[in-house]
């Protein structure tokens, strides 16, 4: 039996021993992938999410991707994007407006993929099945109910949910026409909101009429109205009388819509169902070919405080049971696992008694066919040991004519009184001459005295490899990166990392770089990494092929880490054709540059690369320069792609993630602005960072430290809070951070020239 025969044998016992294995494993695979595209985040839709993810533990082939675009219309279009590209069999969406969205839904339409729009409505008919409440319905039951309790006559105010939503436009427009009907009702105002409680409290702020008269307000859901409350009991103060109030969602968890009509907060809420195991249910009715209604209305309620108590209560059950059949769920997965756990063992046992099985028929094979390998080997070993021989007496001559003149330029007198540099580079020649010498001699000697076949296999690798690797396995024995930094001097010196697995090549960079760079070195992409997450270099110089983690995955991962997406990446290698050049720019290099290199030209692309950050920290500088009163901390203006008179690139992914570090770096700032004890500590852990990392990656984007940007926001929403409002100097210092009013006087008047009433 020849070698074809063992190997086809050997395919097909393992096909019978491994097939039960891979098919019991397939098992767990969903077979329905669906993607969830949230509008925005919320107490009402992660209701709705968690009913969704029940529903998922009554279908177990479904596997739900969430989603959510936090009430942006770009970032709802990109995800929807990204989950068709990820291969989901249908699509759940909540549009954030009318018609911004439906382009992105139109896309996953005409690929097929069947739609479920839900709670929000499109101008678009590409959808598979709508699922939703009347909203129209409910505004006009809410403008009934407000006519009703103030007898016919009074003043209301109404606020709005996000301008260009459905529910929204839909709501005011049943609520206005309900009013109709009741001549002796006023509808004094409609103000705008977003949804959010903050924004009916900034929208009631910023109303300039005289809201004293008001008799009722209607928020088009539960939030917004209580945000409206919150904005009047400061107006009119605790004890003054306040309207009624009312709402849409009817939640009925804590501090939910149904509580605070119960606890008599609010007048009156209508329940907005979220029933997202009935939106399950469609979905999977649709994917696996069942009959469904296209237009799904949902049944909703008013609740007063006549019924309050009895739906809280009907809600806890719920809760309760809920909670149980999660319970459930979670012990049938361990039971299921552990029923899986033994099916496996059970098959690997049968596998290895069938390996033992295929182990004895090798054997015998193996047996079988010796005789003839030994002869094919010995032939082998004769034929390669004459190349080698060859090839060795080539290489002799050229090895002397180098040798000899190194060894007699190390002991003249000029050598003897030359710089340290000069003798690191003549030994690290030397060096790599002298290992290549090793080789051949040491085939030489097998060829003269030695069979190849009587070599043991460490001395088989001896000959054919050599000590090569010697002087680099010794160089790289330590298993840390090591760090080596000149010292800064005055502390403005770049940063500068060395990744390579060759310690001579380190060694070569460190020696021309130094002196105009702090360097660190590391013996490998994965030593490299960690150095660079540690230190934050302000530039990188890479091998491509190393050991652990070559230099195209370790670029990739410095380009797609927040901490170091912005460092500059120099790729040196001695792969030079075109498509190794483009692997490695696609990977995020900045620069490649071949071996053999000149080290002008790589310091040249190193000042370049430098100088070209430098400006772009100029661009994020300028970002966060107070031109605005308004704005606390601006982003970076992007290019117009209107432009015809300049040409706007594409932003690279590494810039997008500088653009998402600064808008964390900015949400953090702000939403603590007010606090005195906000630290530079405080704001790293915030964003999962170091102080140290946090320092260099602003102070690398933007020109500024954390300290300073943090100074200049205070500062800038002091001004605009003097500008704006009747507060006085002390309160405004409070209000934006300063412990002391004296201290906020002597910063403003550094930052602004003026002293802080002057403004006014």
């Amino acid at each position: 039996m020849n070698y074809r025969s063992m190997i086809l044998v050997l395919a097909v016992m393992a096909t019978m021993v491994f097939m039960p294995l891979a098919t019991s494993c397939s098992h767990d695979k969903p077979q329905y992938v669906i993607g969830v595209s949230q509008c925005s985040e919320d107490i009402w839709r992660d209701k709705q999410n968690a009913e969704l993810r029940l529903g998922a533990y009554f279908h177990d082939n479904v596997e739900l991707r969430f989603a959510v675009a936090y009430d942006s219309d770009e970032r709802q279009v990109q995800q929807i994007d990204s989950l068709v590209a990820t291969g989901i069999h249908l699509l759940i969406v909540a549009p954030n407006q009318v018609s911004t969205i439906s382009p992105a839904i139109d896309r996953a339409f005409d690929k097929g993929i069947p739609v479920i729009v839900f709670e929000r409505k499109t101008n678009s008919h590409k959808y598979t099945a709508y699922i939703g409440a009347d909203n129209y319905e409910m505004g006009q039951i809410m403008g009934d109910y407000v006519a009703d309790r103030m007898g016919g006559k009074g003043t209301v105010m109404e606020v709005m949910g996000l301008k260009g939503s459905s529910p929204a436009i839909e709501r005011h427009k049943g609520f206005v026409d309900a009013l109709k009907a009741h001549p002796g009702i006023h509808l004094l105002a409609t103000l705008q909101g977003d949804w959010t409680e903050e924004s009916a409290y900034q929208a009631v702020k910023a109303y300039d009429g005289d809201l004293s008269t008001v008799d009722f307000v209607f928020g088009q859901n539960d939030r917004m109205a209580m945000g409206v409350r919150r904005a009047l009991i400061e107006q009119r103060g605790e004890q003054a009388p306040l309207p009624m109030f009312c709402g849409i969602d009817g939640l009925a968890g804590k501090d939910g819509g149904i509580q605070l009509v119960r606890d008599s907060i609010l007048d009156a809420t209508y329940i907005y169902p979220t029933r997202g195991d009935q939106l399950l249910q469609l979905a999977v009715d649709i994917l696996d070919g069942k009959p469904y209604e296209k237009e799904v209305q949902l049944m909703s309620a008013l609740v007063t405080r006549d019924n309050a108590n009895v739906l809280l209560m009907e809600n806890e059950e719920i809760v309760r049971q809920s909670a149980y059949i999660d319970q459930l769920h979670n012990m049938a997965n361990g039971y299921l696992k552990k029923l899986s756990n033994q099916r496996l063992l059970t098959l690997f046992a049968i596998g290895i008694v069938a390996l033992l099985l295929i182990v004895l028929v090798i054997i015998y094979m193996y047996h079988l066919q010796r005789a003839k390998i030994a002869q094919e080997r010995e032939q082998m070993a004769h034929a390669q040991l004459d190349f080698y021989t060859q090839v060795s007496h080539q290489l002799r001559t050229p090895l002397t004519l180098i040798e000899g003149p190194l060894d007699r330029l190390a002991d003249t007198p000029d050598m003897r009184q030359a710089s340290d540099e000069t003798v690191q580079m003549l030994g690290i020649v030397r060096r790599n001459t002298a290992q290549l010498s090793g080789l051949v001699n040491q085939i030489l000697d097998a060829q003269t005295g030695t069979n190849l076949k009587d070599l043991s296999q460490d001395e088989f690798d001896a000959i054919t490899v050599g000590d090569t690797a010697q002087p680099n396995a010794t160089a790289d024995s330590s298993s840390e990166a090591t760090a080596g930094t000149v010292p800064a001097g005055n502390g403005e010196q770049p940063r500068l990392l060395i990744v390579d697995d060759n310690a001579d090549i380190r060694t070569y960079l460190r020696t021309i770089l130094q002196g105009q760079y702090q360097v660190s070195e590391a013996p490998d992409g994965q030593k490299g990494l960690e150095v660079a997450c540690e230190e934050v270099p302000d530039l990188i110089v890479s091998d491509v092929m190393m050991p652990v983690m070559n230099g195209l995955e370790f670029c990739q991962r410095v380009k797609n880490d927040t901490i170091t997406s912005h460092i500059p990446v120099i790729l040196l290698t001695a792969r030079a054709l075109s498509k190794h050049q483009i692997e490695g720019y696609e990977s995020g290099a900045d620069a490649y540059i071949t071996k053999p290199f000149s080290a002008d030209l790589l310091l040249a692309r190193i000042s370049n690369l430098l100088r070209s950050r430098h400006m772009l920290k100029d661009i994020w500088g300028n970002g966060f320069s107070p031109k605005e009163p308004a704005a606390i901390i601006e982003e970076p203006a992007l290019p117009d792609p209107t432009d015809t008179q300049e040409v706007v690139a594409k932003p690279t992914p590494s810039e997008l993630r500088d653009n998402e570090f600064i808008a964390r770096f900015k949400k953090v700032v702000d939403d603590r602005l007010a606090d005195s004890d906000l630290s530079v500590e405080d704001i790293a852990s915030d964003m999962h960072l170091s102080r140290v990392q946090l320092y260099r990656k602003v102070k690398a984007l933007t020109g500024a430290t954390p300290v300073e940007l943090l100074r200049k926001a205070r500062l800038t929403r002091g001004r605009q809070l003097l500008e704006t409002t009747s507060k006085n100097i002390s309160e405004v210092a409070y209000e934006v951070g300063f412990s002391a009013p004296s201290y906020f006087t002597k910063c403003y008047k550094d930052e602004f020239g003026t002293l802080p009433g002057e403004g006014r």
